[in-house]
């Protein structure tokens, strides 16, 4: 299944360039200057111009050629998104920190990011994983203050994108309304604009609405892996942080080996045990890289000796 963006250019134009419209209904010869969407497949070299073939199982057009990728500058892409305004007492509420100095747990984060970004940059690695060994551990609060966190690097990018897709939560930590059910941009039914917003100019989310029961079908999928490249050609993000779910009670994680460059683990310290560590452990040995485990409530009260710059 091939992604899509939409744009709006002279038919004339469009057929120069060697991109084929996408004919409404009833299109007669008079309505051929007009402005018509373009559903825009693949990035890559300029076809040259021929004749749709259709798909009769998937009932779509099938472009045998790519598209060029120049006309999809990522901060023109960026731009296109909607951006939204985040209430900054509803995220503190919800434990999420926009600025670092509102919490010792903000810094921590600082550091989680400092940490992260470094070690994927010397590895060529731009997509993490977050997740649990069960439900309840924080892996979602983590995921979002890690983002923001990356976010805040001046003239940086960041994307995150609920993957949790049986228990989707994101949207309810940020205080934000879902544009739709995610899995129809996994699937390519719905462009990335229809369900992806903008905060600020540095983090793009991927928000869901609707649970999929499917989650591990959907994850499996080709489609899926076609999407995630959509996002680094047409955002260009920095680092891609991924909310997953929890890696112990079902087959998602797994899924998405090869989707991934690594992945972090989030344990509770009230309620993880060491042999839920070692199962998550045991789980990735020689399928992903396990780039780390980040301990969520930990019971630490040395950790007020960390304050710097603060009375």
């Amino acid at each position: 299944m091939a992604r899509h963006n939409k744009l709006a250019l002279p038919v004339q134009t469009l057929m120069n360039q060697g991109i084929l419209t996408m004919a409404e209904e009833g299109d007669a010869p008079s309505r051929r200057n007009r402005l018509m969407p373009v559903s825009v497949f693949r990035p890559g070299k300029v076809p040259a111009l021929r004749s749709r073939l259709p798909d009769n199982t998937l009932s779509r057009d099938v472009f045998s050629d790519t598209y060029p990728l120049a006309l999809f500058s990522p901060a023109r892409v960026w731009e296109s998104l909607t951006a939204i305004s985040l209430d900054g007492d509803h995220l503190a509420g919800n434990g999420l920190f926009s600025n670092p100095d509102q919490s010792l747990a903000g810094t921590a984060f600082d550091i989680l990011r400092t940490r992260v970004s470094q070690a994927m940059t010397e590895r060529g690695w731009k997509r993490i994983g977050i997740t649990s060994p069960t439900h309840g551990c924080g892996k979602s609060f983590t995921a979002a203050n890690l983002a923001m966190a990356l976010a805040r690097r001046p003239g940086s990018r960041t994307v995150l994108l609920d993957l949790d897709l049986r228990r989707p939560g994101l949207h309810n930590l940020f205080g934000a309304t879902p544009g739709g059910a995610l899995r129809d941009f996994l699937d390519g039914t719905q462009p990335m604009e229809s369900r992806f917003v903008r905060v600020g100019r540095t983090l793009a989310i991927g928000f869901n609405s609707e649970a999929a029961a499917d989650a591990g079908d959907i994850l499996h999928s080709a489609e899926t892996t076609q999407a995630l490249e959509s996002i680094d050609q047409l955002l260009d993000p920095d680092i891609m942080v991924l909310d997953l779910p929890p890696a112990l009670v079902s087959d998602d994680v797994l899924a998405m080996r090869g989707k991934l460059d690594a992945v972090l683990v989030v344990v509770d310290g009230k309620q993880s045990t060491a042999k839920d560590i070692r199962a998550c452990e045991a789980l990735f040995e020689n399928r992903i890289p396990l780039m780390g485990v980040v301990l969520n409530r930990a019971q630490d009260r040395g950790l007020g000796r960390l304050r710097y710059g603060q009375d």
